[in-house]
């Protein structure tokens, strides 16, 4: 991915809206919220120190810049973190979407937000569309080429 993980905004936001640990879809949503002119993403997130798998992640893009609330909790520095957008959505939409999702489904948490049906699934992990089996599909070459680095430095 191109765009950049602004370590400090990140470090305020989270502050900010009171980040807290394993809400991290719910801490990129008030981020969303917060920051003016920022996009709600969704995708994964690959950790250069644990490329066992994929996250399921949620974070925030300003301009070129991604703005991850969560940061602080994950124990990583930007150069350890890599990020893999498969959907995005603008504040006004993410709120829509969040609304119906809280009516028509009052029992069910409204985050992540998958798109419309029909869904694929890929694995075990989670519904999503094609753009979800993209991202998840180079994160996992992100991991393999990780993995196989790890691999040739310790010969």
């Amino acid at each position: 991915m191109s765009k950049l993980l602004d370590e400090p905004l990140s470090l305020e936001t989270a502050k900010q809206i009171h980040s807290k640990p394993k809400t991290r879809f719910d801490n990129a949503y008030k981020a969303a919220l917060a920051i003016e002119g920022a996009t709600y993403v969704q995708g994964f997130l690959v950790y250069s120190h644990e490329p066992v798998q994929p996250i399921e992640h949620g974070w925030v893009e300003l301009d070129e810049r991604i703005i991850d609330p969560t940061l602080p909790h994950l124990g990583k520095g930007s150069q350890d973190l890599y990020y893999f957008a498969a959907q995005s959505l603008t504040r006004k939409k993410l709120k829509a979407v969040v609304e119906e999702a809280k009516e028509d489904y009052p029992e069910d948490d409204p985050l992540p937000v998958y798109g419309k049906p029909p869904y694929e699934y890929y694995g075990d992990l989670m519904l999503g569309g094609k753009e979800y089996l993209t991202a998840y599909t180079e994160a996992e070459a992100k991991c393999a080429a990780l993995n196989q680095a790890k691999v040739q430095e310790s010969n």
